[in-house]
């Protein structure tokens, strides 16, 4: 929920106050019998008062509660000994429900009011003095890290005097998410994606009910039987409200981890690592309920929003990994400040890295000057320049190195300390430009200047299979790979015309003066420094056209609504032709890559961003170029670029659209749509076929192609990625023959198949 706090306008609002003030659930408010004009006059009078201000609160732009704050000095509190300067006092109403009462709305209001009082930071503790009758007021009082200080008697009442701190009510609020009812709900979706998800991967089977419409799955001592809808592409669906589990024939409470270790000899995780893997679904249940407790944006605003907005608003993660929020390593602290969905800027820190032991690759149309003078302002360079010159030593010794601030404080300056002491490496502090993290946690958006590039960096936490490092070795090709592969995407009349582009990474760097690099087996330690620059969609994005992931059209809202219907529902089109528009965006361009140039892309919902114009999607920016690309034929590289090119089996290869596609994108977007009743998978499937079969006759010079692949066949070899994890919590695929690692459970029939 979006939660907005205003100037109360007393004759615009005056009656929304009336109504509020005098409901019999507001008695405390002592104003049940005031008429109109008495509140007309109150708020009047806090208008004109210098020391009390009155506010309106919204929630989604609805008006929703009324808060007060005034100086105790100047109230009926003033001379009480226990005041102290800095206080600040507040009142908050919360409007009485107009239906069913909105779970968590009065706590999330509370926050909200509370952090509205800190903004202000002269303010050092806010003062309430509830009705000392009033048990569930002090009880939240209380919650949100108030002392009851003492009973004191005020005009009407004898009021509970009660104090936060600053410091109080942080470390009150700090874990407010991990409360029963939050984790039973996030327990309840991650079970449910859990047995959808390994029943699609056949690490389990679930079995009909006898008599009912539901299955049953066994687990050890355990028994889950639900509801669920069964989709093309063996994709199930479970309701999470219909799941009910018996341990040893008696009711219990669902919980991800137990489901797991239940299952532990059916999953193939090998019993060392796996409380490695229990801990990345704890920390992916402590997200879940972190983004009900915070993060409750409705889909309908959403429909419109920004690129940045929408980014942050996501709260699934991976689809198809079950254990997709892992990020070990993260504190509470840390989740809250670097987590993409919390939303928070994030101010870069820069290293100086001695030349001599540090690599630039630049793209063909970059250079050293113009990328730093592109992405540093004068005054920043001046400021990096003095510090070298303060410890005797000469910028033009050295290059300039994002990191994240986390791997600074967590690693380099711990674990690289001899190669700072030695001035290899020289920390300059942080940058002047806010940063937003973006989904894949390590790469940050330019909030300040958005025309600048993006900026991937080194973070040695643990998620979903990795750690998340970036090796200076594996990188230094990146910027020539990235400029082959736009330049055969910017040449090809096909991808123009699909509006098809990429967002080419144009610099990397990476130190490697340290010690494990002169150790001769590689590590992951080999990957703690380095960074690139990817550029920015923004100047690219015409005017009148909406930026947005393409995870956003796999996203429900915390009520269950889907963004992608809403985008339909939206559009001036009907449901077929928004699909058709959006498979010209990005299957169509897909396949044609494949069968022209045998190249394959890693086209997840998160590295690549579509534009929307009018909601319907009319092109496509592929990122992420450098790490997740392929040629899988014989077509002639550049030397620097052969890195790329990789032998798969003929099986493998349709794989680029089958897995990466079909299973891994669109099962998700072809299920959402059927069951929203916005249109039935087996349309939308046949809308795939379309497009793939007109690709083919526009282009009969690649026909010998189009049967090599032979993308619409009645199957094809069902490769799983939860397995991968499984298998391996801590690398779960080789990066240099990613084929070989690879792991099937059979065929899934082909869905676009005549």
């Amino acid at each position: 929920m979006r939660i907005s706090i205003e100037p109360l306008d007393v004759e615009r609002d005056l009656d929304l106050l009336h109504a509020w003030v005098t409901h019999p659930r507001s008695v405390y408010w002592m104003m049940q019998d005031a008429q109109r004009e008495d509140v007309r006059d109150e708020y009047a009078a806090i208008a004109a008062n210098p020391h009390h201000d009155a506010w309106l609160g919204r929630v989604d732009g609805v008006p929703a509660f009324l808060a007060e704050t005034y100086d105790p000095a100047h109230s009926p509190l003033a001379g009480l000994p226990e005041l102290a300067a800095g206080d600040l006092g507040m009142h908050v109403l919360v409007a009485p429900p107009a239906g069913a009462p909105v779970p968590g709305l009065t706590t999330a209001v509370f926050d909200a009011v509370m952090r509205h009082c800190f903004a202000d930071p002269a303010v050092r503790r806010i003062v309430v003095e509830p009705d000392a009758r009033n048990e569930p007021i002090r009880a939240k009082n209380v919650a949100a890290g108030f002392v009851e200080l003492r009973e004191v008697d005020l005009p009407g009442k004898t009021a509970m005097l009660s104090v936060c701190s600053r410091a109080a009510f942080e470390a009150a609020t700090s874990a407010d998410h991990l409360t029963p009812a939050l984790m039973e709900r996030a327990q309840r979706h991650l079970v449910a994606k859990a047995l959808g998800e390994f029943a699609h991967e056949r690490l389990v089977t679930p079995v009909p009910v006898p008599g009912e419409e539901r299955h049953r799955v066994d687990a050890g001592p355990s028994s889950y039987t639900f509801a669920a809808r069964r989709h093309l592409l063996d994709h199930w669906v479970v309701d999470p409200a219909s799941i009910e589990r018996t341990r040893d024939g008696a009711p219990a409470a669902l919980d991800a981890q137990e489901l797991v270790a239940e299952l532990a000899p059916a999953l193939g995780i090998p019993e060392q690592l796996l409380p490695t893997y229990l801990e990345e679904i704890a920390s992916t249940l402590a997200a879940g309920a972190w983004k009900l407790r915070h993060r409750r944006i409705p889909v309908a605003a959403l429909v419109d929003a920004d690129y940045q907005e929408i980014e942050s608003a996501m709260t699934e993660g991976h689809p198809a990994f079950v254990a997709n929020n892992g990020r070990i390593g993260f504190s509470l602290d840390d989740y809250r400040a670097y987590a993409p969905e919390t939303g928070r800027p994030v101010r870069l820190h820069w290293l100086a890295a001695r030349r001599t032991l540090t690599r630039l690759s630049l793209a063909a149309d970059g250079s050293e000057a113009a990328l730093y003078d592109g992405e540093l302002s004068p005054a920043v360079r001046e400021r990096f320049a003095a510090r070298l010159r303060s410890l005797g030593l000469d910028a033009a010794d050295y290059l300039y190195l994002p990191v994240h601030p986390w791997q600074w404080q967590h690693k380099l300056a711990v674990t690289f300390a001899p190669d700072v002491a030695r001035r290899d490496l020289v920390h300059l502090g942080e940058g002047e430009d806010d940063h937003r993290p973006q989904q894949s946690i390590r790469t940050f958006f330019n909030a300040s200047r958005p025309e600048r590039h993006y900026v991937k960096t080194a973070l040695a936490i643990q998620n979903m299979g990795f750690v998340r490092g970036l090796s200076p070795a594996y990188m230094a090709a990146t910027p020539a790979i990235n400029d082959w592969v736009a330049s055969v995407v910017e040449a090809d009349d096909e991808l123009r015309a699909c509006g098809f582009e990429v967002l080419r990474e144009v610099a990397a760097v990476g130190y490697t003066g340290d010690a494990f690099h002169r150790t001769a087996a590689p590590s992951p330690y080999r990957k703690m420094i380095a960074a690139l620059w990817r550029e920015s969609p923004v100047a690219r994005t015409a005017d009148g056209e909406q930026l947005t992931t393409m995870a956003a059209l796999l996203h429900r809202d915390a009520a269950g609504d889907a963004l992608v219907t809403a985008w339909v529902k939206a559009s001036p089109v009907d449901a077929a032709s928004w699909v058709r528009a959006y498979l010209r965006a990005y299957l169509r361009p897909l396949v044609h890559c494949l069968y022209a140039y045998d190249l394959a892309f890693m086209p997840h919902g998160e590295n690549l961003l579509l534009r929307l114009r009018e909601h319907v999607p009319v092109g496509a920016f592929m990122k992420d170029i450098g790490e997740e690309v392929a040629v899988m034929g014989d077509l002639p590289l550049p030397s620097d670029v052969e890195r790329i090119r990789g032998s798969f089996p003929d099986d493998v290869k349709a794989l680029a659209v089958h897995t990466d596609v079909f299973d891994g994108v669109l099962r998700f977007v072809a299920a959402i749509l059927d069951e929203d009743g916005v249109l039935p998978e087996e349309e939308f499937w046949a809308i795939a076929r379309e497009t793939i079969e007109e690709h083919a006759a526009d282009h009969p010079e690649l026909a010998e192609a189009a049967a090599s692949y032979d993308l619409l066949r009645a199957e094809f070899r069902h490769s799983c990625l939860n397995r991968l994890q499984l298998r391996n919590t801590l690398q779960m695929v080789d990066l240099g023959d990613q084929a070989e690692s690879l792991i099937f459970a059979g065929t899934l029939r082909n869905p676009v198949a005549p």
